[in-house]
């Protein structure tokens, strides 16, 4: 049976690319934070060195304007596109929108395949069958769904509680397992587990979610002096442990669904690998 993939993100240069494949990373994804300074050509050739190393580069856009999103396919050409905006009622508008951009990127670039973050709150926290709901009206126009954390806090599911306003992810904390596992049960694409994945926690996780793959950013991060993960810098060890972790766990017999078998097989041939 294949392996559990492992994506890890927030890969801005070349060097960096290679390192992390040579730790077994599978999926090396970079981000785009600025629509207007979107051109990065250390970003372009650190997304050709992936493509030219066999492994596979998934790309995040931190904005959604279809002519931007666009350009920028057209100009890095990664494997897999990856929306993380933070997406709440099946029957919003910004659902539909949303809807709207991944039909016209499958127009426009049939090779390049679709991520998209489904937001899973905490613990205790999200709603399954809204959840459920949502991945059902997005799996039609997606290739991988991607679960991560949404912060409910104070101000209710506001974007004022989320790291990047907008957006889900990089919030260290993991989601509700339960509910990942119970859409990982339901969707017939390959899920990605997220959210606060660990060298620590990523064994229970791939146990409890039967997912096609892990990813991980903040928490593979290298730390400042307080302890504080820096954005946009790994630390080896920590990415090395999380590889190494998640091949042990994939040693490990699992008894009952083995759809998973076949996610990972449809996954990886989406992939091109």
């Amino acid at each position: 049976m294949a392996g559990t993939i492992v994506q890890i993100y927030e890969i801005q240069t070349p060097d960096e690319a290679r390192a992390m494949i040579g730790l077994g990373v599978d999926h090396v994804g970079s981000v785009i934070a600025s629509c207007h300074d979107r051109h990065d050509p250390v970003v372009r050739e650190t997304v050709a060195v992936v493509r030219k190393m066999g492994a596979v580069s998934s790309l995040i856009p931190l904005f959604s304007d279809p002519d931007a999103v666009f350009d920028t396919l057209d100009y890095y050409r990664p494997h897999i596109v990856h929306f993380c905006d933070r997406l709440d009622d099946p029957g919003s508008r910004s659902v539909h929108a949303a809807l709207q951009l991944q039909s016209a990127v499958k127009r426009r670039f049939p090779d390049i395949h679709i991520m998209r973050s489904i937001p899973i709150g905490q613990t205790a926290q999200a709603n399954r069958d809204a959840v459920l709901a949502l991945a059902a009206r997005l799996e039609p126009l997606s290739d991988y769904f991607l679960t991560d954390t949404m912060i409910v806090g104070a101000s209710g599911a506001g974007d004022a509680d989320q790291p990047v306003a907008g957006f889900v992810g990089i919030t260290g904390l993991t989601c509700d397992w339960s509910v990942a596992s119970a859409l990982v049960a339901k969707s017939r694409i390959p899920v990605v587990l997220a959210g606060g994945i660990s060298p620590e926690n990523v064994a229970a996780g791939i146990l409890q979610v039967r997912p096609f793959g892990v990813d991980s950013c903040t928490c593979t991060n290298a730390v400042d002096e307080y302890g504080c993960p820096i954005r946009f810098k790994k630390d080896p060890l920590r990415i090395k442990a999380l590889v190494s972790e998640v091949h042990r766990t994939d040693d490990i017999p699992m008894d009952g669904d083995r759809t998973t078998v076949t996610w990972r097989s449809v996954g990886k041939e989406r992939s091109g690998i």
